[in-house]
């Protein structure tokens, strides 16, 4: 079966946004990291509402948000290519798979310091 690419500019673009979708919807149903992460952002909005935050600190969180997630899903890739390529051990897939998580640590500790900056001095 061949693959055929669809030129067309409007039904291609549709064609991946479909695809896009339909990858956040494994992301979230699937891997826990994104369950747990999606769960705190919805927290997190509820927050924003309970303590009517500015524009500007909804535009951080939001875009903390998005980093988190975007790069969770990136090392959840990483690591299913890994596993693909390589389903035993191997030092040099660990080595790859640390490093993409450690790009995940990354992101959560900018959100977490987003957060802190946006609540903390509400609740103090």
């Amino acid at each position: 079966m061949e693959f055929e690419k669809d030129n067309t500019f409007f039904t291609g673009r549709l064609k991946s946004v479909g695809f896009a979708l339909k990858g956040a919807i494994k992301l979230i149903t699937t891997e826990h990291s994104v369950m747990v992460q999606s769960s705190i952002a919805v927290l997190m909005i509820i927050a924003g509402f309970y303590f009517e935050i500015s524009r500007t600190e909804w535009m951080f969180q939001i875009l903390a948000f998005g980093l988190v997630l975007s790069i969770e899903g990136l090392n959840t890739a990483v690591e299913k290519v890994a596993d693909f390529v390589h389903p035993d051990y191997h030092e040099r897939i660990g080595f790859i798979k640390d490093i993409a998580a450690g790009a995940v640590f990354f992101a959560a500790l900018t959100a977490i310091a987003i957060g802190l900056l946006i609540y903390v001095p509400r609740l103090v």
